[in-house]
C-alpha cells in the first residue's frame, strides 16, 4: 500500500517534473554551456573558451551604462508602484457605493499584454498620429519630445509600467488588507490610536507579507526590464536607455555572439539569485 501510493504520487508530479526538466532546467544547462564556449549564432558550438566570455563583460561598453540605467530604472519604479498600490488598495478597500468600479477601473491595465500595451503608448506619444502634442497645443503649450531625450524616455515608460501594473499590484495588497482583523483596528481605536497611528503600527505591520511579495515581483520585474523599451525607445536616444537584458539581446542577435549574452545572462541569473535570497531572508527576520 505505501509503494503503491509513492508511485501515484510519483505519477501525479512526473508531468510538472517533465516541464521543469524541459523548459527550465534543461535550458539553463544549455545557457551555462553556451556561457563557456565560443558560440557565434550562425556557426554553433566551436569550443570552450572559458573564461573568455565572462571576462570580456566589463569590457563592453555597454554594460556597466546599461547596469546603471536598469538599477535606477528599478528603485524609480519600485518606490513609485509600491506607493501608489497602496493608496488605490485603501482606497477601494471599503465597500462602499462605487468601489466594484474603481476596483475593476485599476485592475484593467493589468489585462493587456506588455507588448501591446507599450505598442499604445507608443502611439500616444507619437508627434504624428498621438493625441497628447495636439491636446498640449491646444492649451497653448509646445510639442513634448516624450521618448527623444533620455530623461523624457525614463518618465514616459515609467509611466507606462505604473500604468500597467499598479492594478495589479492593488489586489494583492487589497487581500492583505482584507485578512487584517477589524477586531485589532477596534482595540487600536479603544486605545487612542488616530488614523495615522492605526495605520503606521497595526496597517503596516500586518501587511508586510503582502508588501513583501509586492517587492521582490516589482523588483525582479523591473530588473528584467525588456519589453518597454525595446518597444518605445530601441535603447535610444543614444543608448541611454539600454537595460541589461536589452544588452543581452544585442549581443546574440545583433552581434551574433550568443557566448557573450549567455555568460551575461548567468551574471544576471546569479545577481538575482543573490538579491532574491537577500529579501526572503529579511522579510522572514521582520516576521520573526
Amino acid at each position: 500500500m505505501r509503494y503503491s501510493r509513492k508511485l501515484a504520487g510519483a505519477l501525479y508530479a512526473a508531468p510538472v517534473a517533465a516541464f521543469v526538466l524541459a523548459f527550465f532546467v534543461a535550458p539553463l544547462l544549455l545557457v551555462g554551456r553556451m556561457s563557456a564556449s565560443d558560440w557565434p549564432l550562425l556557426a554553433g558550438d566551436l569550443g570552450i573558451n572559458l573564461p573568455d566570455n565572462y571576462a570580456g563583460i566589463a569590457d563592453n561598453p555597454l554594460f556597466w551604462p546599461a547596469v546603471g540605467f536598469t538599477l535606477k530604472y528599478t528603485g524609480i519604479v519600485v518606490v513609485i508602484l509600491i506607493g501608489l498600490s497602496l493608496l488605490l488598495a485603501l482606497i477601494v478597500a471599503d465597500r462602499r457605493k462605487g468601489t466594484g468600479f474603481f476596483r475593476t477601473a485599476y485592475f484593467l491595465p493589468t489585462t493587456l499584454g506588455l507588448a501591446s500595451a507599450s505598442l499604445l503608448f507608443f502611439g500616444f506619444y507619437s508627434p504624428a498620429i498621438g493625441p497628447l502634442d495636439p491636446l498640449l497645443e491646444s492649451f497653448g503649450l509646445g510639442p513634448v519630445s516624450w521618448l527623444g531625450t533620455p530623461t523624457a524616455a525614463l518618465w514616459s515608460t515609467v509611466v507606462l509600467i505604473v500604468w500597467k501594473f499598479a492594478g495589479f499590484f492593488m489586489i494583492i495588497l487589497l487581500v492583505g488588507l482584507q485578512s487584517i482583523p477589524p477586531d485589532v483596528y477596534e482595540a487600536a481605536r479603544l486605545d487612542g490610536a488616530n488614523r495615522w497611528q492605526s495605520f503606521r503600527h497595526v496597517t503596516v505591520p500586518l501587511l508586510r507579507p503582502a508588501l513583501g511579495l509586492v517587492l521582490i515581483l516589482s523588483v525582479t520585474g523591473s530588473l528584467l526590464a525588456f519589453d518597454q523599451f525595446f518597444i518605445l525607445t530601441k535603447g535610444g536616444p543614444d543608448n541611454s536607455t539600454v537595460t541589461v537584458v536589452q544588452l543581452i539581446y544585442r549581443e546574440a542577435f545583433q552581434r551574433f555572439d550568443l557566448g557573450a549574452a549567455a555568460a551575461i545572462s548567468v551574471v544576471v541569473l546569479a545577481a538575482l539569485l543573490v538579491l532574491n535570497i537577500g529579501q526572503f531572508r529579511a522579510l522572514r527576520r521582520d516576521d520573526q
